[in-house]
């Protein structure tokens, strides 16, 4: 069985499939015209604007529909993810992961645009969109909705909820020697907490809770580096050489690179996966096109942010051809270039990004079971997904479970993007509609002053 899974997953994640991811996001970045680029700056601005609109249809403001994405993408993707891919991949695979990052920011402007133009409001008032909603709303392809919800449910008990928990408890016990029953008492209750109270309660909180988290990770990381600044130019070099280097192309590294830089990075991101746009439709927005360029954002700093801090240290360090992986090669990188205070930086950051992840996920797969069973699934699916982050705490191996979400969080891709592809032209439509709104707005700056 697991052998059977372990397939399923190479061929998920496998190139054709990535080549779908990236060539998706490289038709979105021509036919936009390189929109991330361009409308970058006034996409963080208005993310982190003091002056959230609040008057327009919505739940949450821009920001905290930001944060629920970052929540569940800023997840231990950030720091196994990476040190998967340059251990398989070797550092070179740091660039390509960069490259997807380039081109994923024009799929999740896509994916954000649809969902707040095709969101829909349910019985209680509030918000319901995504991939599900665009392409049986704008494809007319219900079948092929069902499809991407019932693959996002299954994932979310895995991806989102026992597989991260589990990651807590571990890194916990191994750091801290905390027993594992009591990590997953207080998940429990503490996820409960939020969880129960549906994604106003959801916003809030991460809308604290993951600029905090991501700030120190980055802030240490990047004290890690100065202290380390001689190392920085060499571990450039290395980079560079690993992903475009005739001996990186002779020795078949190269390819290597390409392949895992591309998946880690769209595993850390999510663009192309459909999932962020969930959080997307619950925006308050005057205009689908607002909300797509707050969203945008979340790409730029999974990966072209956070992403980068794991990976230029552990180039830095050199550990990773020396045979440790995932947390245990990021925990020994940082003991060596920070001292004792290293492992303890990275089983925090374990920690708050695995959290936030739960809850991220948490709102993802409630929408989703909504899309498929209505209003009266939605508190046993919030009950489940809270049992199931306590049993994955005290969990001895969640391989199987982990390797089974994996397939189906891949899966999720290929209606997502047959939307994406098939709905372009409206995609575009909608961009032309807001230049406009911001063209009239930027004069009005001018005319004012």
């Amino acid at each position: 069985m697991e052998q059977l899974i372990s397939s399923l997953s190479n061929i998920v994640w496998g190139p054709p499939v990535l080549v779908l991811l990236i060539g998706t996001g490289l038709f979105l970045t021509i036919r936009l015209k390189g929109l991330q680029f361009t409308k970058l700056p006034y996409a963080l601005k208005l993310a982190f604007s003091k002056h959230q609109d609040n008057n327009s249809a919505g739940d949450i403001s821009h920001f905290q529909a930001l944060m629920t994405a970052l929540a569940a993408t800023v997840g231990t993707g950030n720091i196994v993810g990476v040190a998967t891919a340059v251990v398989i991949g070797g550092p070179g695979a740091m660039v390509w992961m960069w490259m997807s990052a380039i081109v994923g920011m024009a799929t999740k402007y896509g994916e954000a645009i649809l969902a707040v133009k095709y969101r829909v409001t349910d019985e209680k008032g509030m918000m319901a969109g995504g991939p599900m909603y665009y392409i049986e709303k704008g494809l007319k392809a219900r079948w092929l909705g069902l499809l991407f919800a019932f693959f996002a449910v299954v994932a979310s008990f895995g991806i989102g909820s026992g597989v991260q928990t589990n990651s807590i408890a571990t890194s916990l016990l191994s750091t801290f020697s905390v027993p594992t029953w009591i990590t997953a008492i207080v998940l429990v209750v503490v996820s409960a907490l939020v969880i129960l109270g549906g994604i106003k309660i959801i916003g809030k909180v991460v809308g604290i809770f993951v600029p905090f988290m991501i700030v120190f990770y980055v802030a240490i990381s990047l004290v890690i580096i100065v202290m380390n600044y001689e190392l920085v130019p060499g571990a450039f070099v290395i980079i560079w050489n690993g992903a475009f280097s005739p001996q990186a192309f002779a020795g078949g590294m190269a390819g290597a690179a390409i392949r895992y830089g591309v998946a880690r990075g769209v595993f850390s991101n999510e663009a192309g996966l459909g999932s962020a746009p969930i959080a997307a439709a619950a925006a308050i927005s005057d205009h689908p096109g607002r909300q797509a360029l707050v969203s945008m954002t979340s790409v730029f700093l999974d990966t072209i942010v956070v992403c980068s801090m794991t990976g230029i240290i552990l180039v830095m360090g050199g550990q990773y051809d020396g045979g440790l992986k995932g947390a245990m090669l990021t925990m020994a990188t940082f003991k060596q270039l920070a001292g004792w205070i290293g492992p303890y930086v990275v089983t925090i950051g374990l920690f708050l990004f695995a959290y936030s992840t739960v809850l991220g996920w948490a709102y993802y797969g409630e929408r989703c079971i909504y899309y498929l069973a209505g209003q009266k699934a939605i508190m046993p699916y919030r009950i489940v997904y809270i049992l199931v982050a306590g049993l994955g705490a005290i969990a001895t191996n969640l391989d199987m479970v982990w390797n089974i979400s994996d397939v189906f969080n891949g899966l999720m891709a290929i209606p997502n993007l047959i939307g994406l592809l098939g709905l372009s032209a409206v995609i575009i439509k909608e961009t032309k509609d807001f230049n406009e709104i911001y063209k009239a707005e930027r004069l009005a700056k001018k005319e004012k002053k």
